[in-house]
């Protein structure tokens, strides 16, 4: 379904840094989640720029591994996907809404990976950019932080009478950010186990990469998540977030012509000089 058999695996792989074992286990799971997200950047500059986002495994391939680019969570679980049908993982793939603190109802614009090892369901969202760097166990109530990021999933309703899940990320001081629980903490994310396939996530590519109505065809928005820190550039702020550090984000604006050395020299995202010249007209 997801094309695995067509993945150049090894030259995922390599891309990633990842050398471990290839055997569809927990430990798998985990490393390669890790590396993935560490790796492959997020960024719409395709949608910004052209208003259209392939996501045929050939494109994705030569995008996210032949070159040093990102991409959205579509193109991330697609291309992830390949790699878990090829590795022999059982796993399905799933929306969700993206919440960010507020209590209305969504559109389903996030795509996840959830993958049954053992008995268990776990979480593998490795296309939000700044998300969980392992995954995380559908449980009822499952608490998760690696010593540095931290999130928490609870079973709960998610929509007016239907259950799901919802995934947690603490506030940040300066940011506007709305608590939902009372004790620092918001809704990132709701979503159901209703699975999607590869015609879903082209129908929710497309509209995020070439509706006026989606936050991110026109404005330009790209992070990279370490183990230490978040970096996010959104239209010309550039924002790097330190957990654990007290007070709001570092945040700087940046001239239009600074944008695409910042893309290299902080995201690792090099643009062409085609791109680049249609890229700064945007940057307004």
């Amino acid at each position: 379904m997801w094309h695995g058999d067509a993945l150049d695996l090894d030259a995922y792989l390599a891309h990633l840094g990842y050398e471990g074992d290839r055997s569809p286990s927990l430990a798998t799971l985990r490393a390669l989640h890790r590396a993935h997200a560490l790796s492959v950047r997020w960024e719409n500059l395709e949608a910004v720029l052209r208003k259209y986002r392939p996501l045929d495994l050939a494109s994705l391939q030569a995008k996210l591994i032949g070159n040093p680019r990102g991409g959205t969570c579509y193109e991330h679980v697609t291309l992830y996907a390949a790699a878990l049908e090829r590795l022999g993982f059982r796993f399905f793939v799933v929306q969700g809404r993206v919440q960010m603190g507020e209590t209305k109802v969504r559109a389903e614009s996030h795509a996840m990976v959830v993958v049954e090892l053992e008995g268990s369901r776990w979480l593998s969202d490795i296309g939000f950019g700044a998300g969980p760097l392992e995954p995380i166990e559908l449980t009822e109530a499952t608490d998760a932080a690696d010593g540095v990021w931290a999130y928490r999933l609870r079973r709960q309703e998610v929509t007016p009478g239907v259950d799901g899940w919802a995934l947690y990320q603490p506030t940040r001081e300066g940011t506007g950010q709305v608590d939902n629980t009372g004790d620092g903490w918001m809704i990132r994310y709701t979503f159901t186990l209703n699975p999607q396939y590869p015609v879903d996530l082209r129908v929710s590519n497309h509209f995020g990469a070439s509706s006026p109505h989606s936050p991110f065809s026109d404005r330009v928005f790209v992070q990279r998540v370490h183990a230490d820190r978040l970096h996010l550039l959104d239209n010309r702020l550039l924002t790097t977030v330190r957990p654990g550090v007290p007070g709001p984000p570092e945040t700087r604006e940046l001239e239009p012509n600074e944008v695409p050395k910042v893309l290299a020299d902080v995201f690792g995202i090099e643009l062409s000089p085609e791109d680049v010249e249609l890229l700064l007209p945007k940057l307004v």
